[in-house]
């Protein structure tokens, strides 16, 4: 398969296609009355990634705003929340937690067809490549410092502080994560795969004792955020839909990951030679984010495991909206490809913690 240069791909903006078209009209009336300072005409641009929750880029002669939504059509039970999106920003923002101020949450349908969002446009660096090529080995460690960092203040908030203390149950995380991924795995199921069904009746049976409970961002990656333009530090964490209270530990673990993927050019840098390019080795990230936080290392290949399962219940429920011709991100076909990879990488760290 031919490599993919991921940020000529999947940054920056296109013409909204015409299934992705918007009621222009109803939403201009719509920030009329509900977005503070608002004034238009509006513009509209669709963001190339985003393939879960298309994405806008809502262009006004004083302000760029973005706009996220549902996709139309059909959806899975508690997919695509981009009321809980809302929540997590507009609770984070005010702690100089980063992340994009919020402008406003709608909730009827009927004003362009699906639930939606708007906040601020970070505008800086959005990354996609873990190995930094552009980069100096200082400049590296910089930026994954600042990840490392991001994520572990971001797990120490106080969720009943901030008022996310409905956002979720905070215990037993793991154990609801792998209920609900087996359901929307059976839900969008297309293939039968003995692996997946193995590790759906193993992994309830093995979860490790939760150590802390807080906020988890579900998605923690280095494409989902945005870096200052000039200097290595994170102004924006995106992509809030499968954030909830539970394990940090799980969190940080699924961040992890990166480096045991491969380097396929998004963040993967499983294999690198991590010293030379100033990279934190794995031992050293996670060195980093338990000092920072005080929590025990977690056991990390069941953690793995774990992950890429979910992982593969995420892209299950991609390649089900490909067959049924509603995913709304052109790069939706290849990732939905991933299924099986993932199933065969997670069961790989099953048998590593123990899976028979």
């Amino acid at each position: 398969m031919a490599s993919i240069d991921y940020e000529t791909e999947m940054v920056g903006t296109v013409e909204v296609p015409e299934r992705d078209r918007l009621d222009e009209v109803a939403l201009t009336a719509w920030f009329e009355d509900n977005v503070e300072g608002f004034s238009g005409p509006i513009t509209l641009e669709k963001f190339k990634g985003g393939q879960s929750n298309p994405t806008y880029k809502v262009k006004t002669p004083g302000r760029t705003y973005v706009l996220r939504r549902q996709p139309f059509g059909k959806l899975l039970p508690s997919a695509h929340a981009v009321d809980r999106e809302y929540t997590a920003m507009s609770c984070l923002g005010p702690t100089g937690f980063p992340v994009p101020r919020t402008y406003g949450l709608c909730e009827d349908t009927e004003v362009i067809g699906a639930k939606f969002f708007v906040m601020d446009l970070a505008d800086g660096r959005n990354l996609w490549n873990g190995a930094l090529p552009d980069y100096e080995p200082d400049q590296r460690r910089e930026i994954y410092h600042a990840m490392i960092d991001t994520l572990a203040d971001l797990h120490l908030k106080d969720p009943q502080a901030i008022g996310m203390g409905n956002f979720g149950k905070p215990q037993d995380y793991c154990a609801r994560q792998i209920a609900r991924w087996s359901k929307q795995y059976r839900l969008s199921e297309t293939d039968t795969i003995p692996e997946m069904d193995r590790l759906i009746e193993w992994l309830p049976e093995t979860i490790p004792a939760q150590h802390a409970s807080g906020i988890v961002h579900g998605d923690y990656r280095l494409d989902n955020l945005i870096f200052h333009a000039s200097e290595n530090r994170i102004i924006a964490v995106l992509d809030w839909e499968l954030s909830t209270l539970g394990d940090p530990v799980a969190d940080f673990a699924y961040f992890m990951l990166n480096w045991v993927n491969p380097p396929d050019g998004r963040a993967g840098i499983g294999g690198l030679d991590h010293a030379a390019l100033g990279i934190p080795t794995r031992e050293e990230a996670v060195e980093r984010y338990v000092a920072r936080t005080g929590y025990p290392v977690p056991p990390m290949d069941w953690y793995f495991a774990y992950n890429l399962f979910r992982l593969a219940g995420i892209m299950q429920g991609i390649k089900k909206r490909v067959i049924d011709g509603t995913a709304s991100s052109a790069h939706a076909k290849q990732m939905s490809e991933r299924v099986a990879p993932l199933v065969a990488n997670a069961y790989h760290f099953a048998k590593e913690a123990g899976l028979d």
